[in-house]
């Protein structure tokens, strides 16, 4: 935070703005004129060391904190690793040519453990016309200008501090204590350390501010004159609110302590940002707000407007966010009884509390173009995208490009954040597809891990994307293919031939036309179509017709040959190769019966990819194993929780502090039973048995059966409906849920007194997903199928109970 006063009109031209380095600079070195503010912006640091130094007289002069305060820099660090450098244009260093022109140089040397020193020169020229007269004196080392008095001119004697116990000092003893003093033709600077013993805290229009009043006396022969020099700046945050939406910074409209007479009127007010002054359409373009009322000047942005920076933390592996930006203000007024102009000048760090901002994800997938196209963000620019996982395996970036997606990044309309997009394509094989009535529907599931810099911490982003693409193309056979059969049937009332329903029945035939095995051995099977009704499968051959089937019969014709022979091609693709070959009737006997039935032509055609430099783990055994390895049964404590959601979305839940639940008959109950502190995916939950009781106690009568041997009571007339569970949201692991819905209803034996509470308990169980137990996770020996396990009576199942629940007339 800084803030400048000064009297009169004081107007800067840029004259020259050159930057100069030794060799070719890897960073990014930008200068800017603000004003009576040169800005010097240094990025790209990387994890550098600046040293910053005032060049004079082709001497550096290294800038240390004290220094810098005393002679008018201010040097700082972003977040972002981006050094920032003010230096007022009448700094101590700055070469004045007649008070006219000002020239600053600056050293910038970078300093690493791995990078040789490297040393960059910023020269700066600015010009500026006179604007009032002060007692003067010879100019010469500007940091012992105030000590060198003129023979015959006025010279800086004492340094008196206003605060409320009054100090007077010496120049030489104000500048050991850490004051800048000195003074031109033309003009009186003196700059305080903040904070320090002379300045104190004072409330202005209840906004506090620290202020610094002087008064500097000169004298001459037997003369003397007496100037006021002070400054008024916000104490950090002073004077701003915050809301969900905007920054509002409220500035004293009369700034009392540098304002003697009770009359003056404000000229001007100019707003800005960054130290830069912006105009009216851009204040309009940004949507921010300059007002007046009789008390403040108020400033207004949008958090998230053009011309903020965004902060990002973590915590509790959540996203949060806090919006910075550096305004300035700049008032100009006149005081009635002196006819003198003030300009005022603030600057005003500011940054809003955290907000939690989990990244969105927006789908902008076309299906048409085969390729899923998400966007997720906004996130800072400290923000880095680290790599990308799927349920299947874990992709770094190189690994993502290098498998034909798409990974870059945008900034965001307001210039303040990025938001990252991804490609990926249908052929991925880490996109599902899945068959239904004439459509394609393809799925994908990814978790994107990023990292706030520098302290690299980690938070994720989920994008689950499904998108549906009618199947225009032929059916054709490809590796794993099966047959698929389908009767498409219509009901129709005869009277009116009115349609009733439409349904179709369906057939999979799960033989596989088509395999590819790792040491290249291909096999096909072509099968006798009925649109081709005299083909002969015997007669059938691959594009080199001394290779016919290996085995065939009026149905089909099997086929096994390696992919060197029998005319098979290939052909490289990015990342695979691809052997193709066809199986036609190449005998022209048999071609010209075809023909002259009309029938069309048989052709199948066999295509096998094989991924090219892809690692492949082989396990041996000294001896095979007759069945996979599961997890022995064993007995442990488990933590298992059943929750009755607000909806079908299972985003939110009732709390328990809002028990009882109330709900009307035949209203739907969703419920989720989860197995607690679980971050395995081959651990399966599994619902044994649910029912429903009048008593809290489980064992009470009557009971009503929900659930039995994990599938809805057949007999119930309104039985629960068994929600299958996704990975999206908090649910990393559907494996580790149940989620069933059931509406309410009343129990035989108490038809006439339907407000009563009601209680559901669940058995579940914990098994191996791979299990190939039918029913549930008993053992193999001992099924549950087909008979009902009766309440408590197997020690390695855990109940849970919701409850109680008032079943209310509608």
């Amino acid at each position: 935070m800084g803030c400048l006063a000064g009297l009169g009109w004081f107007i800067l031209l840029v004259a020259v703005v050159n930057i100069e380095a030794q060799n070719k600079p890897p960073i990014k070195i930008h200068s800017k004129c603000l004003g009576n503010l040169l800005r010097v912006d240094v990025s790209r640091l990387g994890g550098s060391f600046l040293e910053v130094a005032a060049v004079i007289n082709n001497s550096s002069i290294i800038l240390t904190p004290s220094l810098s305060s005393k002679c008018g820099f201010t040097i700082k660090k972003d977040h972002l690793g981006n050094a920032v450098i003010y230096a007022s244009v009448q700094n101590c260093f700055a070469q004045n040519v007649d008070d006219k022109a000002f020239t600053t140089k600056l050293g910038l040397r970078l300093q690493s453990d791995n990078v040789v020193d490297e040393f960059y020169l910023v020269s700066v020229k600015k010009a500026a016309p006179n604007d009032y007269n002060l007692p003067a004196y010879p100019y010469s080392d500007p940091r012992k200008a105030a000590e060198q008095p003129m023979d015959a001119g006025f010279r800086i004697a004492t340094v008196v501090f206003l605060t409320p116990e009054e100090r007077v000092m010496q120049v030489d003893e104000a500048q050991r204590n850490g004051y800048g003093i000195s003074s031109t033709l033309t003009r009186l600077v003196l700059r305080s350390p903040n904070p320090s013993r002379e300045t104190y805290t004072k409330d202005v229009a209840g906004v506090p501010m620290t202020v610094l009043s002087t008064s500097i006396i000169f004298e001459k022969t037997k003369l003397t004159t007496q100037l006021y020099a002070g400054a008024a700046c916000p104490q950090a945050q002073g004077g701003v609110f915050f809301t969900e939406t905007s920054i509002r910074w409220f500035l004293p409209r009369r700034i009392a302590p540098l304002i003697c007479p009770k009359h003056f009127r404000l000229l001007e007010v100019n707003m800005g940002v960054n130290g830069r002054k912006l105009e009216a359409s851009e204040i309009s373009a940004r949507s921010y707000s300059l007002t007046l009322d009789d008390l403040y000047v108020i400033v207004e942005i949008p958090i998230g407007a053009a011309g903020c920076q965004i902060k990002s933390h973590v915590q509790d592996g959540q996203y949060f966010t806090s919006y910075m930006n550096e305004l300035m203000l700049e008032l100009l007024w006149t005081e009635d009884d002196t006819n003198e102009d003030t300009r005022y000048k603030v600057f005003l760090p500011v940054e809003t509390p955290l907000q939690l901002q989990p990244p969105q994800v927006i789908d902008a997938t076309v299906p048409k173009e085969m390729m899923f196209k998400a966007s997720i963000g906004p996130v800072g620019y400290d923000v880095m995208l680290k790599n990308i996982r799927s349920p299947y395996e874990v992709l770094s970036l190189a690994d993502c490009f290098a498998r034909g997606f798409k990974v870059f990044d945008n900034m965001s309309p307001n210039g303040c954040s990025k938001v990252y997009t991804v490609e990926v394509p249908f052929t991925d094989r880490v996109v599902g597809q899945m068959k239904e009535m004439g459509v394609t529907i393809y799925t994908l599931y990814l978790t994107f891990g990023f990292l706030v810099l520098p302290k690299h911490a980690p938070f994720t982003a989920t994008a689950y994307l499904r998108a549906k693409l009618e199947d225009i193309a032929p059916p054709s056979a490809v590796a794993s293919s099966s047959i698929k059969s389908r009767l498409d049937v219509t009901l129709r009332y005869p009277k009116t031939n009115k349609t009733i329903q439409d349904f179709s029945l369906a057939c999979n035939f799960v033989t596989k036309l088509i395999e590819c095995f790792p040491n290249g051995t291909i096999t096909a099977m072509a099968i006798t179509l009925e649109s081709v009704p005299s083909l002969n499968p015997r007669r059938l051959t691959l594009r080199d017709p001394a290779c016919g089937p290996t085995y065939s019969n009026d149905q089909y014709a099997y086929f096994v040959f390696t992919a060197n022979s029998c005319g098979t091609t290939r052909k490289f693709l990015p990342n695979m190769m691809l052997y193709e070959n066809e199986i036609s009737i190449t005998d022209e006997l048999e071609l010209g019966k075809l023909s002259q039935s009309k029938e069309p032509e048989f052709e199948l055609k066999v295509l096998c990819y094989y991924d090219i430099n892809t690692n492949q783990a082989m396990g041996f055994n000294s001896r095979p194993r007759m069945s996979e390895p599961y997890a022995d049964d064993a007995r442990g404590e488990m933590q298992v929780e059943m929750r009755v959601a607000l909806d079908d979305s299972y985003s939110a839940f009732h709390r328990v502090e809002d028990d009882p639940i109330t709900k009307y008959l035949q209203q739907p109950l969703y419920f989720e039973v989860e197995l607690m502190g679980s971050c395995n995916p081959k651990v399966s939950l599994e619902l044994a048995h649910c029912w429903a009781t009048l008593e809290e106690d489980k064992m009470s009568l009557p009971q009503w059966d929900l659930i039995v041997n994990g599938c809805a009571n057949s007999r119930d007339p309104h039985p629960v409906i068994i929600h299958s569970v996704l990975p999206k949201g908090r649910v990393h692991y559907p494996s580790n849920f149940k989620r069933f819905e059931l509406p309410m209803f009343a129990f035989a034996e108490d038809k006439d007194n339907l407000n009563r509470q009601v209680f559901v308990h669940c058995e579940v169980v914990i098994c191996d997903v791979r299990n190939p137990v039918d029913v549930q996770c008993s053992d193999q020996d001992n099924t549950m199928k087909g008979q009902k396990l009766a309440v408590s009576d197997d020690p390695g199942f855990k109940s849970v109970t919701s409850g109680p629940i008032i079943i209310m007339r509608s």
